[in-house]
């Protein structure tokens, strides 16, 4: 909750009066549209309502005041690199990786800050193409790969770069550009890079945006050249929007900053005020986890718990059907939990049985939109569904899949 102090602050709703609906900054509440049988739901697009129920709870902690003085230069810190970074958003991210222990943050890493990890995939493709190469430098990724990466390739037609299609095909003596996500979007397998071309010279972008708790173990702490973070899929607050790359090489987080400056001038401040206080409060419950904190006080105790409590109860529907497939994951110990687990990822990668050759199609005819697998680079058997939606939205989806009959995805 962010309260703008430049005029009478509005009436902000009190947390045990907004349990039916979301607060409005004028002080009403919109209420929660429960989904009946007969309509749509939505399982298409990865946003985060799972969390809400928690940040629910952590309203006053995490609200922010902005006097309406403040924030208004564009300039924040500019000894950094991204002059347009707040110090106190880099210090917070910095604390936030080291809590976790998913990345390597030393002196030697640069971290740049964008309006989504978007953003900052562009501002790195930017970086990472020779800028005095004849031709646009190919980028790659191994399928099924995620949906979007292929169409912000090529939306700007730029002459800088140009989609090379499934990594593991790549075979040109070119130079290229490798995205490897991981866990992977849409599979939530751990990837590592697969492109194969021993003549070219090879770049790789190392997307982790939901390499969290919550999501998978964390097993190790990365230390890669180029490697991106999203705030949406860390805690569930994807209309702030805000992402960071952390960078070792100082000449690239130039270059991305540059890309960024040309592009929005910088990134919201008020942004980026309001997600160093949310990290804050999270890192500051893991100090006191030696007190006798509820776990469900822990944001990444929380969230995996009701992620796997999802997982369960797919799982359940699944097995039961007969009508789809659902991969296993291996068990790795966490080094952030200290415990072996297995992986609950923000997406199911289904697979429709025997004569479903549409999986999109068919979960339609149910009024479920999801994402066929077309769009991720492999056949329409595929379809990725999201488990990031609201109680309500979840529970309807599985009713509707126990009720599924193999003769419904032939429906006209």
């Amino acid at each position: 909750m962010v309260v703008l102090k430049a005029a009478s602050p509005p009436t902000v709703p009190s947390v045990n009066k907004i349990n039916n609906g979301y607060p409005c900054s004028n002080g009403t509440i919109k209420p929660l549209i429960t989904p009946s049988p007969s309509s749509f739901i939505n399982l298409d697009q990865g946003d985060p309502e799972v969390f809400r129920s928690y940040w629910r709870k952590k309203s006053e902690e995490c609200t922010v005041v902005i006097n309406g003085e403040d924030l208004m230069s564009y300039l924040s810190d500019t000894s950094n690199v991204c002059w347009f970074m707040l110090p106190e958003l880099r210090e917070a991210i910095q604390r936030l990786h080291r809590v976790v222990g998913n990345a390597s943050v030393g002196m030697d890493k640069h971290i740049v800050v964008g309006t989504g990890s978007t953003q900052l995939f562009q501002a790195a493709l930017f970086a990472l193409s020779p800028s005095d190469s004849p031709n646009p430098i190919n980028v790659v990724a191994a399928s099924p790969y995620y949906s979007e990466y292929q169409d912000e390739v090529e939306i700007l037609r730029s002459g800088l770069y140009r989609w090379g299609g499934d990594a593991r095909e790549y075979d040109k003596n070119e130079a290229y550009i490798e995205v490897v996500t991981a866990p992977n979007n849409p599979c939530g397998s751990m990837r590592r890079g697969v492109a194969n071309s021993s003549e070219a010279e090879g770049k790789v972008i190392h997307d982790f945006a939901y390499y969290w708790p919550q999501y998978t173990p964390i097993t190790q702490q990365y230390d890669h050249d180029l490697m991106l973070f999203t705030f949406s899929k860390c805690t569930g607050h994807a209309g702030s929007r805000i992402g960071w790359a952390i960078v070792k090489d100082i000449e690239v987080a130039k270059k991305m900053t540059r890309f960024i400056q040309m592009n929005s001038i910088g990134v919201s401040k008020e942004s980026q005020i309001r997600v160093a206080k949310i990290i804050g409060v999270i890192c500051d419950s893991y100090q006191e986890i030696g007190s006798s904190l509820d776990p469900d006080e822990l944001f990444f105790e929380y969230s995996r718990r009701k992620l796997r409590e999802r997982w369960e109860k797919l799982r359940a529907v699944v097995d039961k059907s007969n009508l789809f497939y659902l991969a296993k994951y291996p068990k790795a110990y966490c080094t952030f939990t200290n415990h072996t687990s297995e992986s609950y990822p923000a997406f199911a990668w289904m697979k429709c049985k025997g004569s479903i050759e549409d999986c999109e199609s068919y979960l339609r005819n149910l009024k479920v939109l999801v994402r066929g697998g077309k769009r991720f680079g492999v056949d329409q058997k595929y379809a990725r569904i999201s488990l990031l939606s609201s109680d309500d939205v979840f529970n309807e989806f599985l009713t509707r899949i126990s009720n599924a009959t193999r003769n419904i995805g032939n429906r006209s």
